[in-house]
């Protein structure tokens, strides 16, 4: 049997593959405890649970977490790069309707990295804890914008410019889907890397009620033009007014949307 056929073993009585979409299911937990953290993390684009993630699984995971269709389309980038890697395991043929194959997403790993996950996918605390250690100057909890941008650039590898890029465009995305009130807070990100955070995101969307409320957090488009538009600056969050108006006199609130 391929490994192809071997993947996807799960098929129903007719033959046809059960269509699962987003986000009525997930991994069962004997599925989840054979899991690498590395794995689990990417494990919400695998749709139907065969082990592998199709371009569109991709496209439709971005779309359930909430980013735009034109920030969906560019997510078919990673596809386009990373499934020549986790392919290596099976078989040196490229696969040419460039699906990933979640069982080696670990061959996918880059270098300019953190060093959060190990060559094998497995998560090791340790670099977690020292990340925030070391880039977390304010001892907040949460790394800004530039403590992740000094971050990104201390990790770079000489002659990587491959590892640079998907490092930059990973964080970024981390930014736009995490950030809240300027930062990428640790909890967030932890529950990020082991893939939890996915399933929460996504199932508080489509629910969208009091127990399990929308996804707030992140940065979009509209908070770039907010931010410009009251204040010119993309930092929207320095622009938030804490107290009430009533309890704030016109020098503090000039002073407030001048930062």
């Amino acid at each position: 049997m391929s490994t192809e056929q071997t993947l996807r073993s799960r098929y129903s009585s007719n033959g046809a593959s059960k269509q699962v979409h987003f986000p009525t299911m997930k991994s069962t937990d004997q599925q989840q405890a054979s899991m690498s953290p590395l794995q689990r993390h990417i494990a919400f684009w695998d749709q139907d649970h065969d082990g592998i993630v199709h371009p569109l699984d991709v496209y439709s995971g971005f779309r359930a977490l909430g980013f735009s269709v034109l920030f969906s389309l560019g997510s078919l980038l990673i596809p386009l790069f990373f499934s020549y890697p986790t392919r290596l395991a099976h078989s040196r043929v490229p696969d040419w309707r460039f699906r990933i194959y979640v069982s080696s997403i670990h061959k996918a790993k880059h270098g300019s990295d953190t060093g959060v996950y190990d060559v094998d996918g497995q998560l090791r605390e340790h670099m977690f804890d020292e990340m925030f250690a070391r880039y977390d100057e304010q001892c907040t909890g949460g790394l800004s914008a530039g403590e992740l941008w000094r971050m990104i650039g201390r990790n770079r590898c000489a002659a990587d410019v491959a590892g640079w890029a998907f490092s930059f465009m990973e964080w970024w995305t981390t930014w736009l889907l995490l950030q809240e009130n300027g930062r990428v807070w640790r909890e967030d990100l932890k529950a990020c890397y082991d893939g939890t955070l996915f399933w929460r995101i996504a199932d508080g969307r489509k629910r969208g009620d009091t127990a399990e409320p929308a996804w707030q957090k992140g940065y979009g488009f509209e908070d770039f033009i907010s931010g410009m538009w009251n204040g010119r600056t993309w930092k929207k969050w320095e622009l938030k007014v804490q107290q009430s108006p009533g309890n704030v006199d016109e020098t503090d609130q000039n002073a407030l949307f001048i930062n």
